[in-house]
């Protein structure tokens, strides 16, 4: 079971002790966040059983790793930080420094291991079901043949052996590091029930806490269900395509930056690359929630562990297989896991304390009933109940078990149901701060905008020419990969335009493209390059886009008119932003754009507060002004322009885990398939998450302030004791579970 006297190792131990044990190693060189690791040496050594050796330390305390927290370096040794790259090194002169050889190493890779909770669940549910069945045969045949009292003890002795198995494994374990906690809390009042009779009750004791130790242990299990699910969708082998077009089956972990793979339908993709050739659709449900096929053309992305449903594509790899997107997930989602909120660090900090506090308790109150109150010390009557027994009692009613649970029981199981529908918080903090938001600031390109631009009309002057318009338009930005370009392609195609054939296309630098249509020029692009022609001065007086959209004006044989494109609103960030505005939560749009276009957006969506014409510098300093107000905001961009008013937030919220690096590096929380109606999912799922916490809270103080009272000042039966104990920490795992189950939205 969860266990509060163990304190998670310090990542800088760890390190120290991987130096110490490897003489010819000098220093190491870690940066968490880029995932590299390297060592210095003097001399050429070899690398094979070394690698293997940093990789187990440095998978070990990855997560401390990315917190920066360690106590100071010990003696002979000495720390160096810089950003986000930790050197960790011999304590020696400068000169020796100057002579270490460098080398980098590969950061260890995430491998499909069996869950150990799955094992352990199993193992506990086991260990309680023969306790159980042991302990009702040892109950009835005490009632029904008392006269077999040797048979009713020896069930009794097989359910205390089996309950009390894997307790007795731990604390073992702790006495070897000179430590206690719950486990030797329930051995001890076992023991304790034994020796005064109560061979029912000693039973019942290791009954239920082997029980609940198996729940809590299931809990964890399908909270890691999540992560292994990803991990089977990662494939072992891909197909190579050399120059000359021969297909070579290699390992994922041997593929290149630049590497041509094919993969078939019904194949999945071995890493993060962009089509090349051929188009298909990929099933990319495992990776974001999305439950929806998407579309594969040529320059599209696609992404590790993704299935390729029914085309033949190759595409080129973009990112390694070990930095692949799926891989940062993983990671992000094992670190989540092990980062600890605020209120569960609180209860760890003093539960070591309480198991001393509880041991000592009991035996001052033995002492009193015993020596005050002249209780019987051991003897126990139908009508009194010994010191001892009720001392017992008290030990089992205060100890922590639920109270221990309370927190990260409901903390696992939110970032569980978060990572399974596209939400993935950065440990349990980002869950307990998202819920007391009250301001939402949001970017608007690629936040309440799909960040796509849609084609909205054509315009000819003088009117009349729209389908020339619409012809010259498709026909010179169809070879073009210009966002611009896609969206009048996309909307000539909807539309079944007519193909014309240009000769000499060309671009334009900075301002749009060219071609020959027959012997006549034709040019498309920015208003600039009306400007510069014959047509400059006619070019004055052509009426402006409205603020909210943008131009393209398409100049041919005695033609002249524009495209008008708008960035599309998210369909959903309309009642997203109603919702939130119900909720009280103040809603405010953080952008770059011209205040005519922001305004424009905001009048249509909903948003209670404009600012527009923001520089990135501009955007802290509003996210700084509300907190000067007292007022806690999140912030929901797309992790690049936004990363320092990301940075700034209470909460940092990012747009799409398929997204950039600065998504996963600044982001508390992951919108994982750019749906903005996920933020609310998330902001749900956390109040519900606190809301539960609170009440696993009140459960387990309730019971134990209520039963401590209970025995303190009257006779409480140890069974009902053990029953109350028992009981709440299991409504605990129960209660928590709700949130693993329920729909969260």
């Amino acid at each position: 079971m969860y266990s509060p006297a163990i304190p998670e190792k310090n990542w800088m131990d760890e390190l120290v002790r991987f130096l110490q044990a490897q003489p010819a190693v000098r220093a190491l060189r870690i940066d968490a966040q880029a995932h590299k690791v390297s060592i210095a040496t003097f001399d050429q050594i070899d690398l094979a059983d070394l690698e293997a050796k940093l990789a187990a330390t440095i998978a070990g305390v990855e997560a401390q790793l990315a917190s920066k927290a360690a106590s100071p370096a010990p003696g002979g040794f000495s720390l160096k930080q810089d950003g986000g790259t930790i050197v960790l090194g011999r304590d020696t002169c400068v000169t020796a420094e100057k002579m270490w050889l460098w080398r980098e190493l590969e950061w260890p890779e995430i491998k499909a291991d069996p869950s150990p909770a799955d094992q352990a669940w199993r193992t506990l549910a086991i260990l309680a079901a023969i306790c159980g069945v042991a302990g009702s045969a040892g109950f009835i045949v005490q009632y029904c043949w008392p006269e077999l009292s040797g048979l009713s003890r020896a069930f009794f002795l097989v359910g205390l052996i089996a309950g009390g198995w894997d307790a007795a494994g731990d604390t073992w374990k702790n006495f070897q590091k000179r430590e206690i906690d719950i486990h030797f809390l329930m051995l001890a009042v076992a023991l304790g029930a034994t020796l005064i009779g109560a061979w029912g009750e000693a039973v019942m004791l290791l009954f239920l806490f082997s029980a609940s130790g198996a729940m809590e242990e299931y809990a964890l299990d399908r909270t890691q269900r999540e992560v292994s699910a990803l991990l089977k969708t990662s494939p072992k082998q891909a197909t190579l395509v050399a120059a000359e077009g021969t297909e070579k089956i290699v390992a994922v972990a041997q593929l290149q930056l630049h590497d041509r793979v094919r993969v078939r339908p019904g194949e999945a993709f071995a890493a993060d690359g962009l089509v090349l050739k051929g188009r298909s659709a990929s099933d990319e449900s495992a990776l974001t929630g999305e439950a929806n096929p998407v579309e594969k053309n040529t320059g599209d992305q696609v992404f590790s562990g993704t299935l390729n449903l029914w085309g033949a594509v190759e595409y080129e790899v973009v990112r390694l297989p070990a930095e692949s997107t799926l891989q940062r997930i993983i990671r992000l989602i094992q670190t989540a896991q092990k980062l600890k909120a605020p209120s569960e660090r609180f209860t760890d900090k003093f539960g070591t304390g309480y198991t001393y506090a509880v041991i000592g308790g009991s035996t001052l109150m033995f002492l009193i009933w015993w020596g005050w109150f002249d209780l019987p010390a051991f003897t126990n009557a139908p009508e009194t109940r010994s010191a001892f027994y009720r001392a017992m009692t008290l030990m089992v009613v205060a100890s922590p078990c639920a109270l221990v649970l309370s927190i990260p029981s409901a903390i696992l199981a939110a970032i569980a149901w978060g990572a399974r529908h596209g939400v993935l918080f950065r440990g349990g903090a980002a869950i307990e701060k998202l819920a007391d938001i009250d301001v939402v600031a949001l970017d608007k390109t690629g936040t309440l905008t799909t960040g796509e631009l849609a084609v909205v009309g054509y315009e000819s002057f003088p009117p009349g020419r729209e389908t020339e318009v619409m012809e010259l338009a498709y026909a010179l930005e169809a070879n073009s990969e210009h966002p611009l370009a896609r969206a009048i392609v996309r909307d000539a195609k909807a539309r079944g335009v007519r193909v014309l054939e240009l000769q000499d296309f060309q671009n334009i630098i900075g301002q749009g493209v060219r071609g020959k249509f027959g012997e006549t020029q034709a040019l498309l692009g920015r208003r600039e390059l009306l400007d510069a022609g014959p047509l400059a001065g006619w070019a004055e007086k052509l009426p402006p886009a409205a603020a909210e959209l943008s131009e393209v004006w398409v100049v041919g044989k005695a033609l002249l008119g524009r495209v008008l494109l708008r960035d599309q609103i998210r369909v959903e960030s309309k009642a997203v932003l109603a919702t939130l505005k119900k909720m009280g939560i103040h809603t405010v749009m953080l952008t770059g754009d011209r205040r005519h276009a922001a305004e424009s957006v905001a009048h249509e969506l909903g948003v209670s507060e404009v600012r527009a014409g923001l520089s990135p510098e501009n955007k802290v300093e509003a996210v700084e002004s509300f907190r000067q107000q007292g007022r806690k905001v999140a912030m929901v961009g797309d992790g690049v322009t936004d990363a320092p008013s990301l940075a700034a937030a209470y909460v940092s919220v990012a747009m799409g885990a398929r997204g950039s690096d600065a998504a996963l590096e600044q982001a508390e929380v992951i919108l994982m398939h750019d749906r903005i109606d996920n933020f609310l999912a998330a902001h749900r799922l956390s109040r519900r998450a606190k809301a539960i916490i609170r009440q696993n809270l009140t459960i387990s103080l309730g019971v134990v302030i209520i039963m401590v009272l209970a025995t303190a000042f009257g006779t409480v039966p140890l069974a009902v004791g053990v029953a109350a104990h028992e009981g709440s920490t299991l409504i605990v795992c129960i209660n928590s579970l709700r949130l693993l189950f329920g729909k969260n939205a």
